[in-house]
């Protein structure tokens, strides 16, 4: 059982990318880890990865998956079985699926992906959140995405669902204002993780013209942004205009397409 002598961070989708990329930045910060994701194989190589650039971190494994409806509680329910009181919660775990909607992608896989996406992350930040609320500290990191400011075509359900968490997060953050717990909103661009594999982008123009961001920096970038209390950070720094501008069009101007 995890001794609480440092801070906890839960991290969501910590096996690879971003997520993993965070969950080096807190344990050499300072900070234990519990990593989850759906495969106990890659979050063993994972914790080896961590563990070797941050020993004094203890790391926990909690083999979840979120894109099950039972998936969150379970996670919940066994790290208060633990006796784990965490401290940042990192809802970062999310999945996309590339393709015309209406005729090629598949319903179940991206009712899987909101179920990932929207329905675990609204589920964790309830029961983290609260429990952070009442103590009167602790801290949320969403992963967003830069998509979230704009309609994407072949990627319609994955930008919907990060254009979701990106107004929860704002939203919780006002609720919380004064309460101690500190709610940030990470949007990266394109970044170069197993995401665009496991969505089957590898043949997208996007993909293909290279500039993808890296995830370390990406991760950098937002938890510096969540320990200032920032409400967000767009990252990186080439994107921020991007988002400016997006900001500023109609509705019908934002939208892109990935090819």
């Amino acid at each position: 059982m995890n001794s609480q002598v440092r801070p906890v961070a839960l991290i969501t989708g910590a096996s690879s990318g971003i997520g993993l990329e965070l969950a080096k930045i807190f344990a050499r910060e300072g900070h234990d880890l519990i990593i989850s994701s759906d495969n106990r194989s890659k979050l063993e190589a994972a914790k080896q990865q961590i563990t070797a650039r941050a020993p004094a971190a203890n790391i926990d494994i909690a083999v979840a998956d979120l894109a099950k409806p039972e998936g969150a509680r379970k996670l919940y329910d066994d790290i208060r079985t633990e006796g784990i009181t965490v401290d940042v919660l990192v809802n970062n775990a999310g999945a996309g699926v590339f393709g015309d909607f209406a005729r090629e992608t598949d319903l179940d896989s991206e009712l899987g992906i909101i179920q990932l996406n929207v329905s675990s992350v609204v589920a964790l930040a309830k029961y983290f959140g609260r429990e952070m609320a009442q103590r009167g500290d602790g801290k949320i990191l969403f992963t967003a995405s830069e998509a979230s400011l704009a309609p994407t075509a072949h990627l319609t359900v994955y930008a919907a669902t990060k254009a979701f968490v990106y107004w929860l997060a704002l939203g919780l953050r006002e609720e919380l204002k004064d309460s101690g717990v500190t709610i940030t909103a990470l949007m990266p661009g394109a970044t170069d993780t197993g995401f665009f594999t496991r969505a089957r982008m590898q043949d997208t123009e996007l993909v293909k013209k290279g500039g993808l961001a890296d995830p370390a920096q990406v991760a950098r970038d937002g938890y510096d942004a969540l320990m200032k209390g920032d409400g967000h950070i767009v990252t990186p720094l080439k994107d921020k205009m991007k988002v400016a501008v997006a900001k500023l069009l109609p509705d019908e101007m934002k939208v892109q397409t990935i090819q």
